[in-house]
């Protein structure tokens, strides 16, 4: 599990199979990494399998790199952001993310404002569903909340602060770049409740409200 908070920076390198080397650019946050660790690429959970001098390797399977953007990162000069896995205790600044992908995103525009950088996403429908106003999104692994989207979710917008912006590889996103999309997990446990059978029928697979579930009701259970 992760935050979505990036703790460095790095680049990857093609070794022997599916194999992959990450060199970091910036090692601030993962000292003390040790074998068996997970580590999210750019939004991706990969288990740490040996330890270098400034980096360490992981294998990835050939469904995670078709699936995600890793394949176009390998042996470039763009950099991935990298996060160790949240540990029992640690604060959590995000939100709570899984580091499994759900697919990919096209970016649509990058702009800067007085206070911080607005950045819009083209996503696909399987994706969309998930795509809420103020709710959460990692984007490479970034944790980010939907300023505005349409009403279908296939396109949103999130404003970076400064700081963020200039600690992950969102700097060098330009139209038309692919990312790494996860969307909110309650937000699709949420989802599969209401598609079970007898959701909308009081059937006793379902929870009797999930019916009547409104506006009135969230706040009435305390979702004010």
């Amino acid at each position: 599990m992760f935050t979505g908070l990036i703790q460095s920076l790095g680049y990857l390198k093609s070794t022997a199979g599916h194999q992959l080397s990450i060199h970091w650019a910036t090692s601030l946050g993962l000292t003390g990494l040790a074998i068996g660790d997970s580590v999210a690429v750019d939004g991706v959970c990969l288990t740490v399998e040996e330890l270098l001098q400034q980096g360490f390797v992981v294998t990835t399977s050939p469904e995670t790199l078709q699936r995600t953007t890793l394949h176009q990162r390998v042996d470039t000069t763009t950099r991935v952001n990298l996060e160790p896995a949240l540990r029992v205790g640690d604060r959590l600044g995000g939100h709570f993310v899984t580091g499994h992908i759900d697919g990919l995103g096209h970016v649509d525009r990058v702009s800067q404002t007085a206070e911080s950088w607005e950045l819009s996403f083209t996503v696909a429908a399987p994706i969309a569903r998930y795509i809420v106003s103020k709710g959460s999104v990692a984007i490479n692994g970034v944790s980010l909340t939907v300023a505005d989207c349409n009403l279908e979710g296939t396109w949103f917008k999130v404003a970076v602060i400064p700081h963020s912006f200039a600690m992950t590889n969102l700097q060098e996103l330009r139209a038309d770049n692919v990312v790494n999309i996860e969307t909110d997990v309650l937000g699709k446990y949420v989802a599969k409740f209401l598609q079970l059978p007898g959701a909308h029928s009081g059937d006793t697979l379902a929870h009797p409200a999930a019916a009547a579930i409104t506006p009135e009701y969230l706040v009435e259970q305390g979702f004010g």
